[in-house]
C-alpha cells in the first residue's frame, strides 16, 4: 500500500505531471521505494478516481498535454493517517544471502564473482548517496523538513556502508577458507 503514499508525498512536495513525477521518483524516492513508470501512471489514475488528487486545470486545452496533479485535502488526510499508523518491520528477504546458504551445500562456483559485482554496485551507490549528502545537506540546513529528508538519506548511506563492509568481510572469509 506504500506506492500511493509515496506518490502523495512527492506531489505534496511539488505538484507535478506524471512525467515529472516519474523523473523525480528516479532521482529521489526511487532510491528506497521503486516503481515503474506504468505503476506510477496507473496509481495516479486510481488516486484521482478516489478523490485524493486532481489534475490541475490547464490554461489552454490541447490534445496530449501533460496533466499536472496536486493533492486534495482528502489525500493529505490519508497520508497523515498512514504516516501516524504503526507498522511492523519487514523481514529481510535477499536472494544473495539465500544463494550463499545454498553454496554451503552445492559449492561456491561463480558466487565470488557475483559478490565482487555486488560490492562494486554498493560502493557506487554509497558514493552517489554521499555526493547527494554533500550537495543537498550543507551545514545549517536544519529545518525539520531538511532533517527528516536527511535521516532518510542517512539510512541509505548506512545500509550501503553495511553492505560494503559485509561483502568485503565475506570475500575475505571465502579467500581465507581457500588457503586452508
Amino acid at each position: 500500500m506504500s506506492l500511493p503514499h509515496a506518490i502523495l508525498t512527492a506531489l505534496l512536495e511539488k505538484p507535478s505531471s506524471g512525467l515529472e513525477l516519474t523523473r523525480r521518483f528516479d532521482r529521489s524516492i526511487g532510491y528506497f521505494w521503486s516503481a515503474t513508470h506504468q505503476q506510477i501512471y496507473r496509481e495516479l489514475g486510481r488516486l484521482e478516481r478516489e478523490g485524493l488528487i486532481r489534475a490541475l486545470p490547464s490554461a489552454r486545452a490541447t490534445r496530449g498535454q501533460k496533466k499536472e496533479y496536486e493533492v486534495l485535502p482528502a489525500g493529505r488526510d490519508e497520508l497523515a493517517r498512514w504516516t501516524a499508523a504503526s507498522q511492523d518491520p519487514k523481514p529481510l528477504r535477499d536472494a544473495l544471502l539465500l544463494r550463499l546458504r545454498a553454496a554451503a551445500v552445492v559449492g561456491t562456483d561463480g558466487i565470488e564473482d557475483d559478490l565482487r559485482r555486488h560490492l562494486a554496485l554498493h560502493e557506487a551507490q554509497l558514493a552517489e548517496y554521499e555526493e547527494i549528502e554533500r550537495r543537498d545537506f550543507p551545514p545549517g540546513r536544519d529545518s525539520m523538513e531538511d532533517r527528516l529528508r536527511h535521516v532518510v538519506l542517512r539510512a541509505g548511506i548506512d545500509l550501503e556502508t553495511f553492505w560494503t563492509h559485509w561483502l568485503t568481510r565475506t570475500l575475505e572469509e571465502l579467500d581465507t577458507g581457500r588457503d586452508e
